[in-house]
């Protein structure tokens, strides 16, 4: 019987590409934390019929891409293909929409696409998301823009393009449709496509395939048939990047993946990504809540690809999360060197030091061996010497220098090196 493998398109990180991973989520989520948005943890499955009827049947994603199965109460069951439905679900079920609004949320996690894999295509996709919802006020979709800009430019990203657009509204939306529909009719489409049309057009637009791309070059666009009001709307959220100090790129044609778009509709793009260029996006989604059951509350948000973006920096060659993982390593050389520093570390970690010992009663050649892969910038040496003179031996292992200070102080001391080295890294 053969090792036993991960299984196909899904990635792992570990090690220095696991603190990268780590490093990228957190700086995804930091700015939404920063301006209030409250952590919440969604069902990795849900009812299939809530992204049947949020995310759209006429997507690929529902079409093509969803792991659907059937739990032993015969109920079908998805796991989540995207966040934003399951988020609606979660509003309406609890009621937050009832009370202060908008509602403000992130969350983060796995998310499942039966795709084809290849790089940076995976069955398994890591996101994080946020959603504001309850407020049509333009000035909110540009915030939620400006947080994954600033996500993107924390973590050193220069070389990716904001996309922006109009999608219109209910209002506009209809005329538009004639319009578009009237185009396709005169194209030659498959059978599939023009089925695909009948259900929702602006799906054909989103077709990769090269041959029908360039006979769609001519189509009309929504962002030129916008009645009074999504015309309004659109041009002050362009204000408010502005303001936000946000550049953008007019994409008249851009269609998003998934049918719940409205008005302002964005995606990232990386240039050195290849195929796979989408590093993240989202948009407004009126009218999502109230298909699923809610009121008729109005939302936007987004979903950025964790995977995606650590591919980014690395294309980049950012070096997101590089260090090492402990601030001290301690190497006792005896029993009752031992015992003073497990007793040690605890405080430290306790006080915010990262720290961790040479285990398995190791001599103290071996034990500086494991010292010097943790990466650790300080080492403390306890032998019987130590114990008995109650000393310790801290050694600097970029420099090479030793200093033997009394046992009583090593918290501080440590403490102290641990702060100045935080303040070296800052200021570089």
């Amino acid at each position: 019987m053969g090792l036993f493998q991960a299984p196909k398109g899904v990635p792992e990180y570990f090690g220095s590409r696991g603190q990268a991973f780590l490093s990228v989520r957190e700086a995804l989520s930091r700015p939404a934390m920063l301006a209030g948005y409250g952590y919440a943890e969604l069902p990795v499955f849900e009812d299939t019929n809530l992204f049947v009827r949020g995310v759209g049947e006429s997507t690929d994603v529902v079409s093509k891409e969803m792991y659907t199965f059937e739990d032993r109460g015969g109920r079908s069951l998805t796991l989540r293909p995207e966040g934003t439905a399951g988020v609606m679900r979660l509003v309406v079920e609890h009621g937050l929409d009832r009370g202060q609004l908008p509602v403000k949320v992130w969350y983060s996690g796995p998310f499942f696409r039966a795709e084809r894999p290849q790089h940076g295509r995976y069955r398994q996709l890591q996101q994080v998301g946020i959603e504001a919802i309850g407020s049509d006020d333009p000035a909110i979709d540009a915030e939620v823009i400006a947080l994954a800009d600033e996500a993107f430019r924390s973590l050193g990203l220069t070389q990716y393009t904001l996309h922006l657009t109009s999608l219109g509204c209910a209002g506009c939306r209809p005329g538009y449709r004639e319009v578009l529909m009237s185009f396709l009719a005169g194209l030659e489409l498959d059978e599939a496509t023009r089925a695909r049309a009948a259900i929702n057009p602006l799906r054909v637009l989103d077709d990769k395939r090269t041959e029908l791309q360039s006979r769609l070059a001519e189509a009309p666009h929504m962002v030129d048939h916008l009645c009074d009001g999504c015309d309004a709307h659109y041009a002050a959220v362009r204000q408010s990047l502005s303001i936000l100090g946000v550049r953008w790129s007019e994409a008249p044609a851009l269609v998003r993946g998934l049918d719940y778009y409205t008005r302002t509709t964005f995606e990232f793009t990386h240039d050195l990504l290849g195929a796979q260029s989408g590093i993240g996006g989202g948009g407004r989604y009126d009218g999502l809540m109230e298909s699923i059951g809610g009121a008729a509350l109005s939302g936007i948000g987004w979903g950025i690809g964790t995977d995606r973006t650590l591919l980014a920096c690395e294309a980049e060659g950012l070096d997101v999360g590089a260090g090492p993982l402990v601030d001290i390593f301690c190497v006792p050389i005896g029993a009752e060197a031992k015992i003073r520093l497990v007793g040690l570390a605890g405080r430290l970690r306790a006080s915010g030091v990262r720290a961790d010992i040479a285990y398995g009663d190791r001599g103290l050649k071996r034990a500086m061996k494991s010292a010097d892969r943790s990466g650790a910038p300080l080492v403390i040496v306890l032998g019987d010497d130590e114990v008995h003179s109650d000393t310790a031996v801290i050694k600097h292992m970029a420099t090479g220098e030793q200093v033997t200070i009394p046992w009583d102080s090593v918290l501080d001391v440590v403490q102290a090196r641990v702060q100045e080295q935080a303040s070296e890294r800052n200021a570089r």
